[in-house]
């Protein structure tokens, strides 16, 4: 399987960001809010860069090649 239960644990998590951060934006229902220019777009910036991390991580593989346990 490409992606393991931690990939799409991050994904939701990240994707509930996302939805939460548009969200707010729309509650505010102004332009020049405080909400609308500055928490949203954090909100939506940690989403988006989850959702990126999430994509690319990979469990680290144990080849067993340690130097120490070789001797």
């Amino acid at each position: 399987m490409v992606f393991q239960r931690k990939n799409y644990t991050l994904l939701m998590g990240c994707l509930v960001l996302i939805t939460i951060g548009y969200v707010i934006m729309r509650m505010e229902n102004e332009v020049d809010g405080f909400i609308s220019l500055f928490i949203a777009p954090a909100f939506l910036l940690a989403g988006y860069l989850g959702v990126m991390y999430a994509v690319m991580w990979r469990p680290a593989i144990d080849d067993g090649s340690d130097a120490e346990t070789s001797q």
